[in-house]
């Protein structure tokens, strides 16, 4: 495999070299068709990562990505490995180009469920002093969110404020993004913290106004819309969450720093959120077949991207499942076996723990959807005279894992008119807002 990585180091520098080390439309396709990573370039002096970088991370995800397997990710990664110890030696570029390369080698891990490996990548991104802010706004935001992923709320918060203290003290250079854009990514991931946490009020202090800046349609704009999902200011979600979609989808260039992004907030897991997101709010409208086309539509989008037997794929699966329920108890029908085998699949993908599982080990990872999903299971049991037992005991333990600070369990899976609260499922982290 080492002389796999060895080849295709070489053929990438020889392609880069032959265009001048600017990438071209007759150069070899080693990139991915929507890779996460931008070619950073302030417009007049140049690039400020190495070419060649550029080309081996894109190529290392889209082949990490064709096969989905352990052995695809494995020789994405060789790559990524590879670039760092032959490509990056010497040069101004090196610390940007050491920051992207450790940006997709973390990319990968979190898409793996290596969150650790992922964390490490991130971490080692604050040693490099001389990088772009850009790029270092990119791994605290990351850090942000796969700490909300993983329920460690405190740790998130701590890794928001000091992205908003960097982003306030330190001026980027020359290449190194739009100021403004970096402060409202920065506080957008405040912003997100605090609405895992409930405090709506205050997360509006943080997002409001940072979806109108230029450059802020992604990630930014989700947490915003988000937010106006959960205060029930359904319209202008919508137009939010459209808005989101439509930015992810064709934002494909290479010129735009600012769209630098990692692991859960990486452009294609804020296309994914944004769809389901948009899904659950049909259904919080009351517009049935359109959130069932468009939940279908974000379950294939995360099929594709994460392979079928990914944790979230059941994250879109119970937000499919949700939404059957809701149009079940609006219409007066039954959907019984719909939902069951939703849940099922659903709890089989999220790696749900037993139920004999205590308290503290049921709240680990993507806890509040799996607590929906069984919440979810239990209420289609309990109506069955002959599994009652059995729901009361999935509900005990839905119950007991249920952490979410703004509405309880009951709240979340019966929402029974416009007054009600909502939940809305963030698919980047696996939580309920």
């Amino acid at each position: 495999m080492i002389r796999v990585a060895a080849k295709l180091s070489r053929a990438t520098s020889s392609a880069v070299r032959s265009a001048r080390l600017v990438p071209s439309s007759h150069t070899p396709c080693l990139l991915c068709p929507s890779p996460p990573f931008r070619l950073l370039h302030d417009g007049t002096n140049g690039p400020d990562a190495n070419p060649v970088a550029i080309q081996m991370i894109n190529y290392a995800l889209s082949h990490a990505r064709s096969q989905k397997s352990e052995e695809s990710y494995g020789q994405g990664l060789l790559v990524l490995e590879q670039c760092l110890s032959t490509q990056l030696s010497e040069g101004q570029d090196a610390e940007n180009s050491r920051g992207l390369v450790l940006l997709a080698m973390s990319t990968l891990c979190s898409e793996r469920g290596n969150f650790d490996e992922a964390i490490e990548k991130l971490q080692g991104i604050e040693e490099l002093r001389q990088s772009s802010l850009g790029v270092r706004v990119a791994a605290m935001e990351a850090l942000v969110g796969l700490h909300l992923e993983l329920g460690q709320d405190d740790a998130s918060s701590v890794i928001a404020d000091k992205c908003l203290e960097l982003v306030e003290k330190e001026e980027p250079k020359t290449g190194g993004g739009n100021p403004v854009v970096l402060s409202a990514r920065a506080k957008a991931a405040k912003g997100l913290v605090e609405l895992v946490h409930g405090n709506l009020e205050l997360a509006e202090t943080f997002l409001k106004g940072c979806e109108n800046n230029e450059g802020s349609i992604g990630s930014v704009a989700l947490s915003y819309g988000e937010l106006l999902h959960a205060t029930q200011n359904f319209s202008l979600a919508k137009e939010v969450y459209k808005k989101v979609i439509q930015g992810a989808s064709e934002n494909k260039d290479f010129s735009d720093m600012h769209a630098f992004a990692a692991c859960n907030m990486s452009s294609e897991e804020v296309l994914l959120a944004a769809t389901c997101a948009l899904g659950q709010l049909e259904a919080h409208m009351g517009n049935f077949g359109d959130a069932e086309d468009i939940l279908t539509r974000a379950l294939s989008k995360t099929e594709g991207h994460f392979g079928s037997h990914h944790p979230k794929v059941g994250v879109v699966l119970t937000c499919l499942a949700l939404m059957f329920r809701h149009k079940a108890r609006q219409e007066r029908s039954s959907s019984l076996m719909i939902q069951e085998g939703l849940y099922r699949k659903a709890i089989e993908l999220l790696k749900a723990p037993p139920l004999e599982t205590d308290d503290t080990e049921s709240k680990a990872g993507r806890s509040d959807v799996v607590a929906l999903a069984r919440g979810g299971y239990a209420e289609a049991l309990c109506v069955q005279q002959n599994r009652k037992v059995q729901g009361e005991k999935m509900r005990s333990w839905a119950e007991a894992a249920w952490a979410n600070r703004r509405l309880s369990l009951a709240e979340a899976i019966e929402i029974s008119d416009p007054s009600s609260k909502v939940p809305v499922i963030d698919a980047r982290i696996c939580r309920a807002l």
